[in-house]
């Protein structure tokens, strides 16, 4: 399953049932899981960690070192997951020690064309980055959240889970969970309700979650304040437990 064109250096651990073609790289310092596809002209360098089942296209850069000049050639990793689909010309560095010394990507994902994943960053489940999307250093993405084309992330910034970003939006402080942003720079503009309609979510529940961002947006209240009335939902709603979790570990502010 490995062309006799690729180059997998010795040391790497490459499951029988993974496939890697010709002209790709495979580190000494790389594990590569089950049905996991590379296909041709793909570097992979370490120590970087692959899932089962992944299918990472032609000219993506995958564990490569950051460009952060604070690297010193640390031996920091990249994770990933199970069942991600990584594109063309995707770019994902591994960490540095000013964090955890750790880029992590989760279950599910799509990354789709030259998107890229700025070291240290951590991507939850069954995200969507759509081309050209990129995240700096010490971003977290948190599940079901979908950006979208040309959308840029600054470092440090936290994304709540099922949020969504509008087509070349600049985001520069944190987007709470739920919320749809766009703009440069991101303004709030309402829940993704459609993403949570297609996720499940009934009709009673989107309306509360509604209600929540009204509280946080509309009121005129501090986000203190906010947080309390939304606290008070949780009990008949669980669902605004996210939102009232992302709003507390907020370091940056939100996008207002």
């Amino acid at each position: 399953m490995i062309h006799p064109a690729a180059i997998v250096e010795p040391g790497a651990k490459v499951d029988p049932s993974a496939t890697i073609g010709p002209w790709s790289y495979v580190g000494a310092e790389v594990v590569i899981g089950p049905e996991t596809i590379i296909e041709p002209h793909v570097v992979i360098r370490g120590p970087t960690r692959i899932g089962a089942r992944n299918h990472i296209y032609q000219f993506s850069s995958v564990g490569e070192a950051t460009p952060d000049l604070k690297y010193q050639n640390e031996p920091t990793q990249l994770h990933i997951g199970d069942d991600n689909v990584i594109r063309e010309n995707v770019t994902i560095h591994r960490g540095t020690v000013q964090d955890q010394g750790l880029t992590s990507i989760g279950n599910g994902n799509l990354l789709m064309a030259y998107v890229h994943i700025g070291h240290d960053s951590v991507v939850g489940n069954h995200t969507i980055l759509v081309n050209n999307a990129a995240l700096a250093g010490h971003v977290i993405v948190g599940d079901w959240t979908i950006l979208s084309g040309y959308t840029l992330v600054h470092q440090f910034c936290k994304l709540g889970e099922h949020s969504f970003s509008g087509m070349g939006t600049a985001i520069g402080k944190d987007v709470p969970a739920y919320v749809t942003v766009a703009g440069s720079p991101a303004e709030a503009k309402t829940i993704n309700s459609e993403g949570l309609r297609r996720r499940g979510f009934d009709a009673h529940t989107i309306a509360e979650l509604r209600r929540a961002y009204k509280i946080v947006y509309r009121q005129g209240l501090t986000l203190d304040v906010a947080i309390q009335r939304l606290e008070k939902m949780v009990v008949d709603t669980p669902q605004v437990g996210p939102l009232v979790e992302s709003l507390r570990l907020s370091e940056r502010g939100i996008v207002r």
